[in-house]
């Protein structure tokens, strides 16, 4: 039997990519840190480039042509069902379209859009592309995590949306975002352990697509892209030596964080993964 590909219910995090304006600088960079391999995804005759890229061979993330000498950014997308449904939706609830709804080639149909806050984010109606088809390992996306100033507006924004739940952690300012009924498409689907997997993990938690948290100093409202690695300090040391700044590092009962900027100026964060302390 075929394994199956991973697909996303709507209202879930699908797929990261980042715009750069030197993409074969952005490869070495990112194939260097991650151990990527890339594939052009565009026809040979387009004038841009959007590159796939694959751990062992599964799609994680991509690479486009931003515009050169700007400010790359790294962008996530959340799966819908009807694209030219959802934008008006956006609007309807205090956001804004800035792009789209149109095709992106056979692999799906896009909308560029800001919540309430100003936080960009993407729609994506698949066709072709699913979405990442490895996540959680070293080396694929974890999980996008939005910042914010103003987190209970954020919430009310989004739950009307894509009608999230929120989990809430205690004495922590964070909420994690939920999706019901998530974690039961994964067990029917890609991951059917994920239930003993996570037996110890609070009520909803295989529901959890990311987290809401407090913007800092000047931080503009954002999408925040998080890449697993094995290593903290391994990664860390790897991205300097390929051009890197490290921004800051965080240490969790589950994690060890590093939020890096890139050569051209894309801001992500490396997560390893450890049992609690």
């Amino acid at each position: 039997m075929a394994e199956s590909q991973r697909s996303y219910p709507q209202g879930v995090s699908c797929w990261i990519d980042t715009e750069q304006g030197d993409p074969d600088a952005a490869v070495a960079f990112y194939g260097g840190l991650f151990g990527w391999t890339f594939e052009n995804a565009m026809p040979p005759d387009a004038p841009g480039v959007y590159l796939i890229a694959q751990l062992d061979g599964s799609d994680v993330a991509a690479i486009g042509a931003g515009v050169p000498g700007s400010v790359a950014t790294w962008n996530t997308y959340f799966a819908v069902d009807d694209v030219d449904a959802v934008a008006p939706e956006v609007v309807r609830a205090g956001g804004l379209v800035t792009s789209g709804p149109e095709d992106a080639g056979p692999g799906g149909r896009t909308a560029t859009c800001r919540d309430s806050q100003g936080a960009e984010f993407r729609l994506w109606q698949a066709r072709r592309r699913l979405g990442a088809q490895v996540v959680n390992v070293p080396g694929a996306w974890n999980f996008s995590n939005l910042r914010t100033g103003d987190i209970p507006a954020a919430k009310s924004f989004h739950e009307r949306l894509f009608g999230w739940k929120y989990l809430d952690l205690g004495e922590s300012v964070e909420s994690m975002i939920a999706v019901e009924g998530y974690g039961h498409h994964l067990a029917d689907t890609v991951d059917p352990e994920i239930y003993e997997r996570q037996a110890g993990a609070p009520e909803g938690f295989a529901d959890v697509i990311g987290a809401i948290q407090p913007t800092t100093g000047s931080e503009q409202p954002n999408w925040q892209v998080v890449i697993s690695v094995a290593s903290r300090t391994d990664s860390v040391r790897r991205a300097k030596r390929l051009g890197a700044t490290l921004l800051s590092t965080e240490d969790t009962p589950w994690t060890d964080l590093a939020r890096i900027e890139d050569p051209q100026g894309a801001i992500l964060t490396l997560s390893e993964f450890h049992e609690p302390r």
